[in-house]
């Protein structure tokens, strides 16, 4: 079996399914056009990632049981709208799946073809009675889908739609154990086509795919899903307390029988849905005959995108949105807690191996359109292919191509400046974009510049206190806290968190939001105390406004835990962090970066208390977590590994130690760059253990290449530098040159007082 991602080893699966070339990838594993040498045909083989000697053996047995139950629960099905599963099992540690080799495209994929125009109406009739019927015989054999959506539904050349990948399937009987094989309290699924029920993490049955049928025929129908943010909470809380707009609304031409057999299946209540999938089948079917008026197939403009100047739309009254009322105007961003992700929701299908069962064919995609009907193609509209170069800017940075994104965006920007003008909402929405990759990748200075120009544009165009202006205004005051200008960012945040409460009110998610980075900056500050009530009091908000369980308020007691051990409470440190992870464990999943961070926090309050021998078996445990989850070279798992070194320092294993602190250091320095912070502060640990060994001379030098470094990145009266001048100072006490050592002691101390 080749590795995963490498082409140049194609062998045979158990001497029948020889692989050929790899036509889709997620987060699981890959999927091959493969040879059946027994049977003389092509077939498409699934791969999961391989079960590796690093992982858990829990965690393995678990796998190999689940993936066992799916595939035989798939296996058991034969319908034409199914894809039909002709083998399975395991090769050399990689689990594999045969199924059948598709021609066509998935429903994502015709909407990303054809711009996101809705489908013909004789398409979404045609797709929904075909997948109704799939989902009615699959509920007859007690399979419920529970993650159907666009990318799992195929149409093939003769029109045929076919339901893909049961690869989350269970059996109805058996949930209540499958899910728990999750280790997460939240059912597994995407949030654009979530029910209600499986947001909330309790029972679901097939009605749970009728909502979700619901969705995709809204999308289709429309060109956008229901609840179309960008945002992955807000998505949720649409599905959960949001009436969606009828579909007609946006699609004048869809006949009235579609529009409420959507509207019926999109029930936040099971009960007020359709009985089952027969039942949708058979009002279909009705509709067709004629029973119900039925407008002609016309094409029309799909639903208008919400602005990328924003992640939700912008604030409207409570009877057009229909939200709870703290969502009204609601933006993301990142936090200014250490370790917060980027804002993401994941393209569809990049957390598994959906949509990846097609084979792409050169050929006109499907569905074709009758003879006459096709529109005359429209002249380009260089705004709107603008926007698409934006969106793609925006994906590659949920990617994490943070220099690939901000290279397209500037190249946007430009175009924009000149199709629109500088200071129009879009040019300027680019404008910020480049600012967050500068940001993302440690260019603080550069980010403060053009977040600037960002806020004096949005501050002409659309007034100082205009939600997209107080976003930027906010990202400056982050970015002055990054900078080590914490008295600047102070105020900053002070005058956004004024505009804020002023405009949203005191208990607005954004507002709060404000009020946590002001809180953060606080105890950069060294105003241990303000910050602990503030911090404080805005989880309590946070519990109270978004619920205690969310990731906002889960950020926030995270930095009531930094604060708490910063004044040196570190028992109740540890106990917030604790109960943290637990819960981050419970709503996100064990695996989820923020879960894996806080382990992090765990390991280093037991370190300060002293419990060296349980941090130390921590650590090893999220390196193996991380290793497996992200990668040995990833700077979270070097984090990691950076935190077992201090801990065999703590236990006097100083040899052990700096080699950790070598190796961690060759590392970042190849990946992250010799002057990146984290690059130093393993070069500073690789002084410690030199220092703890008593080669002094050696630790004066590595001192000072990190006092060199930040002065040089972060300015002589950094913190961070002026106590890498303190720590040269004192190696030059211990190596007997006590005069040069009085004259730094001065210059810092009167660095110090000078900021």
């Amino acid at each position: 079996m080749p590795e995963l991602g490498d082409t140049r080893d194609i062998r045979m699966i158990h001497g029948r399914y020889r692989l050929l070339d790899r036509i889709g990838r997620g987060g699981m594993g890959e999927v091959w056009r493969a040879r059946d040498e027994s049977l003389g045909r092509h077939v498409a083989v699934k791969c999961l990632k391989p079960l590796g000697p690093q992982r858990d053996q829990s965690f393995t047995r678990i796998l190999r049981e689940r993936f066992r139950r799916e595939a035989r629960a798939a296996a058991a099905l034969q319908h034409r709208g199914i894809t039909v599963v002709h083998d399975f099992g395991e090769y050399e540690g990689v689990l594999y799946l045969v199924m059948e080799l598709l021609e066509g495209r998935n429903l994502s994929q015709l909407l990303a073809e054809d711009r996101h125009q809705p489908f013909a109406v004789d398409d979404v009739v045609d797709v929904a009675e075909q997948v109704s019927a799939a989902l009615a015989y699959t509920h007859e054999q007690d399979i419920i889908h529970r993650d159907l959506k666009p990318a799992n539904i195929v149409r093939l050349a003769d029109g045929t739609a076919k339901i893909c990948d049961f690869g989350i399937a269970r059996l109805g009987h058996d949930i209540g154990f499958t899910a728990r094989l999750t280790g997460t309290g939240i059912a597994m699924g995407t949030p654009h086509y979530m029910s209600p029920e499986q947001i909330g993490g309790t029972q679901v049955d097939p009605r749970s795919d009728l909502y979700s049928l619901g969705c995709v025929l809204y999308e289709i129908a429309t060109g956008a899903p229901p609840f179309d943010q960008d945002d992955a909470w807000a998505v949720l809380v649409g599905h959960r307390d949001t009436p969606p707009e009828p579909p007609r609304s946006h699609r004048p031409d869809l006949p009235a029988y579609v529009e409420r057999i959507i509207l019926d299946l999109l029930a936040k209540e099971p009960d007020a849905r359709p009985r089952d999938a027969g039942e949708v089948g058979r009002r279909i079917a009705a509709g067709r005959t004629g029973s119900t008026p039925h407008a002609p197939t016309v094409r029309t403009p799909p639903v208008a995108p919400h602005p990328a100047t924003r992640e939700i739309p912008a604030p409207r009254t409570p009877h057009e949105a229909g939200l709870p009322s703290w969502t009204r105007g609601m933006t993301t961003g990142h936090k200014a807690a250490a370790g917060a992700g980027p804002r993401t929701t994941p393209p569809d299908g990049a957390a598994g191996l959906t949509g990846a069962w097609v084979v792409p064919r050169p050929t006109e995609p499907f569905p074709a359109r009758p003879a006459g009907a096709e529109p005359p193609s429209p002249a380009p509209d260089p705004a709107a292919a603008l926007a698409s170069r934006h969106e793609t800017g925006l994906g590659l940075g949920r990617l994490g191509r943070w220099t690939e994104a901000g290279e397209l965006h500037r190249s946007v920007a430009a175009d924009r400046e000149r199709l629109l003008g500088p200071d129009h909402p879009d040019t300027l929405a680019s404008r910020y974009e480049i600012a967050l990759g500068l940001s993302r990748t440690g260019r603080a200075a550069e980010a403060l510049r053009a977040y600037r120009h960002v806020v004096d544009g949005r501050t002409r165009a659309l007034g100082a206190e205009h939600p997209d202006t107080l976003g930027a205004r906010q990202e400056v005051a982050y970015v002055l806290g990054k900078l080590g200008r914490h008295a600047e960012a102070h105020q900053a945040y002070a005058d956004v968190l004024a505009a804020r409460e002023h405009a949203m009110g005191p208990d607005h998610p954004d507002t709060l939001r404000c009020r946590h980075n002001l809180a953060f900056n606080l105890s950069r500050l060294g105003r241990l105390e303000e910050s602990y009530r503030m911090a404080g009091q805005v989880a309590r908000a946070r519990a109270r406004v978004l619920g205690a369980d969310h990731p906002d308020t889960l950020v926030t007691r995270c930095e009531v835990g930094y604060t708490l051990g910063r004044l040196g409470r570190w028992a109740d440190a540890l106990r917030t962090y604790r109960e943290v992870a637990a819960a981050r464990t419970r709503t996100l999943g064990p695996d989820h970066p923020d879960t894996l961070a806080v382990r992090y926090e765990v390991g280093i309050g037991l370190g300060r208390l002293g419990r060296s021998a349980e941090a130390l078996a921590l650590y090893r445990d999220l390196i193996d977590d991380r290793t497996r989850v992200s990668g040995p070279h990833d700077p979270e798992t070097l984090r990691a590994r950076h935190g077992l070194g201090v801990n065999l320092g703590r236990t006097a294993r100083w040899e052990e130690a700096l080699a950790e602190a070598r190796d961690v250091c060759a590392i970042r320095e190849r990946v992250l760059g010799p002057d990146h912070v984290d690059t130093l502060v393993s070069r500073r640990e690789i002084a410690v253990g030199l220092g703890w060994l008593g080669r002094w001379q050696d630790a004066l030098t590595e001192y000072r290449t990190v006092a060199d470094a930040r002065e040089r990145v972060l300015g002589a009266t950094h913190p961070d530098a002026l106590a890498s001048r303190s720590d040269e100072a004192h190696c030059l006490e211990q190596v007997g040159r006590g005069a040069e050592a009085t004259e730094l002691y001065r210059r810092v101390a009167t660095a110090r007082r000078g900021g």
